[in-house]
């Protein structure tokens, strides 16, 4: 499903024109970048959390060369499916 998608089956759901539809879906991941960049956790319910994770520096290998280098600290965003969703698709 892409976006395009997702605007047409919720206008088709709810009644509403297609301008309507895309409006409240770019509202809804406008919203969620926005807290991202502020570095908020974002969870829905019964869907899932995105969270932010830190990663520690540690040493790496540069494919090419071979030679070690340093691969820095950084914060990485990450999904965790809720058990609802999580039991949907194990079956």
């Amino acid at each position: 499903m892409i976006k395009a998608d997702l605007i047409n089956k919720i206008a088709k759901e709810m009644d509403i024109s297609k301008q309507e539809a895309e409006t409240g879906v770019n509202l809804f991941f406008q919203t969620i970048k926005e807290a991202i960049e502020r570095g908020e956790e974002i969870e829905l319910r019964g869907f899932g959390s995105f969270r932010f994770r830190q990663r520690e520096a540690r040493s790496g290998r540069n494919p090419r060369t071979g030679e070690p280098v340093q691969v820095p600290s950084k914060k990485v965003l990450y999904f965790k499916p809720s058990k609802h969703l999580k039991n949907l698709f194990n079956k």
